[in-house]
C-alpha cells in the first residue's frame, strides 16, 4: 500500500515485484498465498492493458495462474482457465512460443491429473477467441 501510494505511477514494477514474491510463495510450498497473489497480478495486467491487447508478461501471468490451480489440484478450473487463455497465447505468440507450449503442458497436467478426466475433456478444439480468460475468484 505504501509502494502504490508513493510510487503508483510505477505499475510494472509493482507488478514484477508480487510476481516474484509469488513465486517465492510457490517454492516454498505456500500455493495458497501464491494462488491469491497470482489472480490479483493476472487480474491488474489485463485491467491495465484492455481485452484486445495481450502480451507475453499478461500471458506468462496467466500461465503462472493456471501453475498454481494445477500444483493445488483444482483440476476444473486450472482446465477452463487454460483452455480459454491457450488460443489467445497461440494467436499472440506463435503455437510455439514457451508460453504457448508451456499452457499446452499445464493443461495437460490439468486433465492427467484429473481423477474425473473424461474422454470428452481429452477432445479439445482451440476456438481461437479474443476475450479474455476471468480468473475464477475474481470479482
Amino acid at each position: 500500500a505504501l509502494n502504490r501510494r508513493h510510487w503508483s505511477h510505477d505499475e510494472r514494477a509493482i507488478l514484477i515485484a508480487q510476481t516474484n514474491l509469488a513465486s517465492c510463495l510457490a517454492d516454498v510450498g505456500r500455493h495458497d498465498e501464491a494462488l491469491v497473489l497470482r489472480r490479483e497480478i493476472y487480474t491488474r495486467r489485463v485491467a491495465t492493458l484492455g481485452v484486445s491487447h495481450y502480451d507475453y508478461d499478461t500471458i506468462t501471468s496467466g500461465r503462472n495462474l493456471s501453475l498454481s490451480l494445477v500444483k493445488l489440484k483444482r483440476w476444473d478450473e486450472a482446465k477452463s482457465f487454460a483452455r480459454k487463455l491457450l488460443p489467445v497465447a497461440q494467436q499472440s505468440l506463435g503455437a510455439d512460443d514457451d508460453a504457448s507450449l508451456a499452457l499446452n503442458m499445464l493443461l495437460a497436467g490439468a486433465l492427467w491429473g484429473n481423477p474425473e478426466c473424461t474422454r470428452g475433456d481429452l477432445r479439445f478444439k482451440s476456438t481461437h477467441s479474443r476475450q479474455p480468460p476471468t480468473p475464477f475468484g475474481a470479482n
